[in-house]
């Protein structure tokens, strides 16, 4: 059963990788062969808590999926944009670094993906208006949300796996994780003149027709922005005092999805088109896979060879793990990693007798695979959304083209992330 179950999966993370067919047919495919061949069964793929369907994860995506879906109908997010784009005086530059600041924050607070969706659409629209090639902007803010999301639990599904995994909290991600991002950010942003050279010349008279856009005739509904806010700032004061109020971060999502549906009136064909369901079924595949492996014993023997290698050392564990996951991060997509990486960082966490080295592993995980997303152009959904935009606006990026860029700021990132996390929880601890 443990070959088949190792088999199953490095072919279904074949597929993954190379797209060589749908990841969600790669992951509901290694899933049902799993199913089929007794290697698990439905108690532990769909009720266990270490084996199984994280429905926490699942259902925290829904919630906020939703939401989104209706502060979608709003148009707050044009109106960010275009507010931008005016206050950076059609400055290419100032524009850039001011939308990818947004960007990062939204990313915070919204997973990744759906700030990129939208986002994205607005900058071909402020790039077209500037007659500036709008690809340098989609790759600035895609690797900026890609970092932003770093900071908080919601940010990037990584996180959400991890938090999953280890017990963390939402205020844990924001003590320990937004400085790191914080820091990065400005090394990010100072770069990114020289990254995107020659990106930032413009006509004078477009930045004239930039300047007289009204960013308020964006909003399209002004009564559901305020609902969509009010609903926003309680489920952000449920995800910071849920642990007060012993209640999950997935049911505060729901519960305020719940809330913005019945106090907006939204048809629900409006906000159910903005859920992805291909992401939620992709995530559930995922998750049988990997229990199919806790539950053969390949991830405790995993951790041990692990465990083995770094000689019980924990500065070396947390520089290995920081290391490799920014490596394989990039070559296949983040969430997948860390779906199988988790429970390795788990058992490696046992052996530990600082909690504050245990804790390492854990930042050291999210910090690899959130920046290691940003290798290629495979690396993270939301890179994948981002391509995918710019195709269909007719500006293709190829692989290489985000790779060239990519490798460059993952490198630049991992080297900020090294010393923050062996000053925080090895020197100064």
């Amino acid at each position: 059963m443990t070959v088949i179950a190792v088999v199953v999966f490095l072919a279904a993370y074949v597929l993954i990788a190379t797209e060589w067919t749908h990841k969600l047919l790669a992951a509901l495919g290694g899933a049902a062969v799993l199913l089929a061949l007794g290697v698990t069964d439905s108690e532990h793929a769909f009720y266990s808590g270490d084996t199984g369907i994280d429905w926490n994860v699942i259902f925290l995506l829904l919630g906020m999926m939703i939401i989104v879906g209706i502060l979608r109908r709003t148009g707050v997010f044009e109106y960010v944009a275009i507010w931008a784009a005016k206050r950076a005086k059609g400055s290419p530059l100032r524009v850039m670094i001011l939308l990818t600041l947004i960007t990062a924050i939204a990313s915070a607070f919204l997973d990744n993906v759906t700030t990129i969706l939208l986002i994205a659409p607005v900058t071909l629209l402020v790039c077209d208006r500037l007659g500036i090639d709008p690809v340098p902007f989609l790759l600035a803010e895609v690797m900026a949300s890609n970092i932003g999301g770093t900071a908080t639990l919601i940010g990037d599904p990584p996180n959400i796996i991890i938090a999953s995994r280890s017990g963390l909290t939402f205020n844990d991600f924001l003590v320990h994780l937004t400085p790191l991002v914080v820091i990065t950010l400005v090394v990010f942003v100072a770069v990114l003149p020289w990254l995107f050279k020659g990106s930032f010349a413009v006509d004078p008279a477009k930045v004239e027709n930039v300047l007289r856009l009204n960013e308020r005739e964006a909003i399209q509904d002004t009564r559901l922005l305020i609902k969509c806010g009010v609903v926003l700032l309680a489920v952000f004061a449920g995800f910071i005092g849920h642990t007060l109020f012993q209640i999950e971060p997935s049911v505060v999502a729901l519960l305020g999805a719940g809330l913005l549906v019945l106090i907006s009136k939204v048809p629900t064909k409006d906000y159910m088109s903005s859920v992805e369901w291909q992401t939620l079924l992709f995530f559930a595949g995922l998750f049988v896979m990997v229990g199919a492996l806790v539950k053969t014993g390949v991830i405790s023997d995993l951790a041990d060879l692990v465990g083995d290698a770094t000689g019980g050392r924990p500065l070396l564990a947390v520089m290995l793990i920081l290391g490799v996951s920014a490596v394989l991060s990039g070559i296949v997509d983040n969430i997948p990693y860390v779906a199988t990486m988790s429970p390795v960082v788990l058992e490696l966490t046992k052996t530990m007798t600082d909690p504050a080295h245990s804790q390492a592993l854990w930042w050291a995980l999210a910090a690899g695979a959130d920046f290691g997303g940003n290798a290629t152009a495979v690396g993270a959904s939301a890179n994948v959304v981002a391509i995918g935009i710019a195709l269909r606006a007719g500006h293709p990026i190829t692989f290489w083209e985000f790779t060239r860029k990519g490798v460059v700021i993952t490198a630049i990132t991992i080297l900020v992330a090294a010393p923050y996390l062996w000053l925080r929880y090895f020197v100064l601890s």
